[in-house]
C-alpha cells in the first residue's frame, strides 16, 4: 500500500496505517515513567480493555516481560470479566482510545468505589469519562482515527506498555537506540508490494486461520481480517492448527503463521499443506519452507513489524476484493460506548 496510487490514498484506513511509522519514529520511551514506578512497586499489572485495545498491546507486553524476565507479572482479560477479579494488589490499566468504552469505565468506577489507587487509563481522547475515573491517564500522540479498524492506536498503545519495561532489556536504551531504524523498517514494510498469487490464494479463502505466538499480532490480524476484508478467521494458538482443527478444515482456506517456528514447521506442512490442501504463507524475517512475505528485522520491534506486514497484506486483499475499507456494514468504532448512564 501507499500514498501515491488511487486504489490505496483516498481511504482513511491507509492512511492512518501510512502514519504509523512516523509514530514510531518519534515514540518518547521515558513518556511511562511517571506511572513505571508506581506500577514496578506493586510489581504486578492487569491490561484491560476490549478488542484491538487490548489484544496486541497487552499481549505484547506480557510476552516481552516474559522474554526479558523482568521482575512484573503482568495479565489481562477484558473489563467486564475483570469485575470479578481482586485486583487490589495490583497496578491497573485500562485501555479505551475514546474513553468511553462501557465495560472499561464500568471497571474503573467498580475500582474507585473500593478505593483502589493505582488505576491509570491510556486513550486517544483528552477530557474522557476514562481520564476522570483514572489516577493518572496517559493521552496518545497518534489522534483520532476515522476508520472503523483501530491501527496507529494499537501500536502506539504496545509501545507505551513496553516503555514500562525498558529499564529491563538486556541492552540498555535498546529501543530508543533502534527507534529510527524501526521507523524506516516500519515504512518498507507498508509499501512492500506483495506476490499477487498470495494475495488472490488470501481473497478467494472462504476462512483466514492466523497461527503464531501468543503475543498479539496473529490473534490481532485474525481481528483485523474480520474488519478490512470482511472474510471469516479464527487465531490458532501454538500448535492448535496441528491438533484437531484440521478436521475441519477445507482445502482452498489459508493459514498465516507469523514468524513459525523452525521445530514446527515441517508438521504443519505435513498437515495443512499436504493433509489438508491448504495454503499456508508465512510473515517472517528470513525465508521458510512456505511462500514467505519476508519483514525487516530491527531488535525489539520485531511484533510491530509483524504487525505492520499483516496489515498490508489485509488491506491488498480488501482492494482486490473492492471493499470500502472505511466503512463496515456493522461494525462500530467503539464497540460498546458508555453513555453516562449506569455502567
Amino acid at each position: 500500500m501507499n500514498l501515491r496510487d488511487a486504489c490505496y490514498k483516498d481511504f482513511c484506513l491507509v492512511r492512518e496505517m501510512m502514519e504509523t511509522p512516523a509514530i514510531v519514529g518519534r515514540f518518547d520511551f521515558g513518556s511511562a515513567e511517571p506511572t513505571a514506578d508506581t506500577v514496578l512497586r506493586a510489581g504486578k499489572l492487569f491490561l484491560t480493555g476490549e478488542g484491538s485495545s487490548r489484544i496486541f498491546p497487552a499481549k505484547n507486553a506480557i510476552y516481552e516481560a516474559l522474554r526479558m524476565g523482568a521482575p512484573l507479572q503482568i495479565s489481562t482479560d477484558g473489563a467486564r470479566q475483570a469485575h470479578e477479579y481482586d485486583l487490589s494488589r495490583m497496578a491497573v490499566f485500562g485501555a479505551s482510545n475514546s474513553g468511553k468504552t462501557k465495560e472499561v469505565i464500568s471497571l474503573f468506577t467498580q475500582l474507585s468505589q473500593n478505593g483502589h489507587q493505582r488505576r491509570f487509563g491510556l486513550t486517544a481522547n483528552p477530557n474522557t469519562p476514562l481520564e476522570a475515573l483514572s489516577n493518572r491517564c496517559h493521552v496518545l500522540s497518534c489522534g483520532k482515527e476515522n476508520a472503523v479498524a483501530a491501527t496507529k492506536s494499537v501500536v502506539e498503545q504496545a509501545l507505551f506498555y513496553r516503555s514500562i519495561l525498558c529499564r529491563f532489556d538486556r541492552e540498555p536504551g535498546l529501543m530508543a537506540r533502534n527507534r529510527a531504524a524501526a521507523a524506516d523498517a516500519a515504512l518498507a514494510t507498508l509499501e512492500a508490494e506483495l506476490d499477487p498469487q498470495l494475495v488472490r490464494a488470501i481473497a478467494g479463502a472462504g476462512v483466514v486461520y492466523f497461527a503464531g505466538r501468543n503475543n498479539g499480532v496473529a490473534e490481532e490480524l485474525t481481528l483485523k481480517t474480520n474488519e478490512i476484508t470482511r472474510k471469516k478467521s479464527d487465531f490458532l494458538e501454538g500448535t492448535y492448527a496441528v491438533h484437531g482443527v484440521e478436521e475441519v478444515m477445507t482445502g482452498g482456506e489459508v493459514v498465516v503463521v507469523i514468524d513459525p517456528f523452525a521445530e514446527e514447521m515441517a508438521k504443519f506442512r505435513e498437515v495443512l499443506v499436504d493433509g489438508v490442501g491448504l495454503t499456508v504463507i508465512a510473515i517472517a524475517p528470513q525465508e521458510t519452507i512456505f511462500p514467505t512475505i519476508r519483514v525487516p528485522a530491527v531488535p525489539g520491534y520485531e511484533s510491530v513489524l509483524q504487525l505492520l506486514a499483516g496489515w498490508n497484506v489485509l488491506v491488498h486483499v480488501g482492494v482486490a476484493l473492492g471493499i470500502n475499507l472505511d466503512k463496515a456494514q456493522r461494525a462500530r468504532k467503539i464497540g460498546n460506548e458508555f453513555l453516562g448512564t449506569q455502567p
